[in-house]
């Protein structure tokens, strides 16, 4: 969900712009309880907009709604981690290998190029948050050179679990320099046109990055937060 001008979404689509926005920035903290009218009196707006808005974060697996209690917050899970990453490593390394497989010119990767870029300028000033962003935009930029609208579908549906996580996890992780090498791996089989090498060395980024995720969540217990 994208920032627009209030003026132009509907109150359900503010609010759930606006509880998705703290609930990602932790202004919602995992684990806690919220009414719908402690909510809505937050936002300044009535209470169906609210109750709309959450079944559609429910949907996102960002909170649970619970019938005369309100909503909770839900914590960041490692079983959901582990699936989510499961789909995310078999579609993202189809998109890899079709971006490969589709000859694309120097100009048409140049985002993919650009979000390397920055993930090493942010590696060398140990700028964390500068690298997630630039690391969220390679991912987000490979699914759609796959060309399988599909794919960024669901993709994006996962979306917003994988940012809660990252950013749980984001400043208690090893520096990701091993990240950046991967990216520039896929981005070179892309460039070259060898789309099984892509595949797999896609393939085992991801399923690296899910055994790290899930350790950190699980040594840190911020699963149970």
């Amino acid at each position: 969900m994208k920032d627009h001008d209030s003026k132009t979404l509907s109150n359900t689509q503010r609010a759930a712009r606006d509880l998705r926005r703290m609930i990602l920035s932790g202004e919602l903290p995992a684990g806690t309880d919220h009414l719908e009218s402690e909510l809505a009196e937050t936002l300044g707006m009535s209470r169906t907009p609210i109750r709309e808005a959450a079944l559609m974060l429910e949907s996102r697996g960002l909170l649970e709604m619970r019938p005369r209690k309100g909503v909770r917050i839900l914590p960041v899970s490692t079983e959901d981690m582990r699936e989510i990453y499961d789909i995310l490593t078999e579609l993202e390394s189809l998109a890899a290998q079709r971006a490969a497989e589709a000859g694309y010119s120097e100009v048409e990767l140049a985002l993919l190029a650009t979000s390397i870029s920055q993930m090493d300028q942010a590696i060398a000033t140990e700028d964390l948050e500068a690298w997630a962003e630039a690391d969220e935009l390679f991912h987000k930029e490979l699914v759609r050179l796959g060309g399988n609208k599909r794919i960024e579908a669901i993709v994006a549906m996962m979306s917003d679990q994988v940012r809660r996580a990252r950013a749980t996890t984001l400043f208690i992780r090893p520096l990701p320099v091993q990240s950046n090498e991967d990216h520039r791996a896929v981005f070179k089989a892309i460039c070259e046109g060898q789309p099984e090498v892509a595949r797999d060395r896609h393939r085992k980024h991801r399923l690296q990055a899910k055994r790290m995720l899930c350790e950190i969540l699980e040594k840190h217990r911020l699963n149970s937060l």
